[in-house]
């Protein structure tokens, strides 16, 4: 029985939202951050999420975004939810300004930086905390240590994510015991360009995991 739901990260063209969605992954990420090389503009996108409509459910990636920013894309790209990397005073202030569910991304250097509560979001997103100095949030292709984990009470709903691929994420599920992932680069050829072989790979290997985790 599948135990974890797959969301792909940077989509921005046809045939790689058809890969996302004939694969059975659950969310197709967006990113409007011009300074990634998978960034896409909101006209782009709200062409893209009608491809598949009752497919899988659009999230938008932000960094630290103004409100009109938000309000820009979501005018025109019906998202189910907002995946912001910012403060998480700044995550909670969008939630309550444009009520769309949000999902506050948290870099993980230590068991310092796990969350203890999930006050004004819907959902944390554990991600490697990015290298100082590095031009893009996120994990950079690289996973933090799974075994900070041991021990967390997680808060609510969490997503795994950072430097997942196809053939580690059946590890990361079975050590701690991630219902959702995340990826982005694992499952590129070559950077921002996705591969429909290892979209369907990593759903394929995520669905038939078993997850156990490092605190249960």
């Amino acid at each position: 029985m599948p135990v974890a739901t797959v969301k792909i990260c940077g989509v921005k063209d046809p045939a790689t939202l058809d890969a996302v969605a004939e694969a059975g992954a659950a969310y197709v990420g967006f990113v409007f951050f011009p300074a990634s090389p998978r960034a896409v503009s909101a006209a782009v996108a709200a062409t893209l999420v009608l491809r598949h409509p009752g497919g899988p459910m659009s999230v938008g990636l932000f960094v630290d975004p103004s409100d009109d920013a938000v309000a820009a894309v979501l005018d025109v790209v019906p998202l189910g939810a907002l995946q912001v990397h910012a403060s998480r005073a700044r995550a909670a202030a969008l939630r309550a300004r444009f009520g769309v569910p949000v999902w506050h991304a948290v870099g993980v250097g230590g068991s310092g930086d796990l969350p203890t509560d999930l006050v004004g979001v819907d959902r944390v997103l554990l991600d490697h905390k990015a290298p100082a100095g590095a031009a893009l949030p996120g994990g950079n292709a690289s996973p933090f240590e799974w075994s900070v984990l041991r021990g967390w009470s997680a808060p609510g709903p969490w997503i795994l994510a950072g430097g997942l691929d196809p053939g580690n994420v059946v590890e990361a599920i079975g050590v701690t015991g991630a219902t959702v992932v995340d990826v982005s680069s694992g499952v590129e050829r070559v950077r921002g360009e996705k591969d429909a072989g290892l979209i369907r790979a990593f759903v394929a290997a995520a669905h038939g995991a078993t997850g156990v985790g490092v605190g249960r």
